[in-house]
């Protein structure tokens, strides 16, 4: 499958702007292997200190989840977006070739 940066939640502003305070965010990914989906998420959370004074204001009416994710992004930078795709692919990877098992040999 693809890396899914995905907003699960926002908070913002109780005024009639709506500015968004933190944006809550998800990236996964999953691997089918045979009958088994293997699957990596990482998430986290941003702050913004919202403006509608601002050039490029977005309206709370307006948004979209692929806008709020631009924001995601820009605020990680490009080499933390990197990171943080590695982290999920690293959970795919230990998922599928687990470095530890449960048992017991009687």
């Amino acid at each position: 499958m693809a890396v899914t940066w995905t907003i699960t939640n926002m908070e913002y502003t109780n005024d009639s702007d709506k500015g968004v305070v933190h944006a809550a965010w998800s990236v996964t990914d999953s691997e089918v292997v045979g009958e088994v989906t293997h699957t990596g998420t990482v998430s986290g959370m941003e702050s913004y200190t919202p403006d509608s004074s601002a050039e490029g204001y977005v309206a709370w009416d307006s948004l979209d989840e692929a806008t709020v994710v631009g924001w995601v992004k820009q605020t990680l930078g490009a080499d933390e977006c990197t990171r943080v795709e590695g982290k999920v692919a690293d959970q795919i990877t230990k998922s599928k070739t687990p470095p530890t098992s449960w048992g017991k040999p009687f």
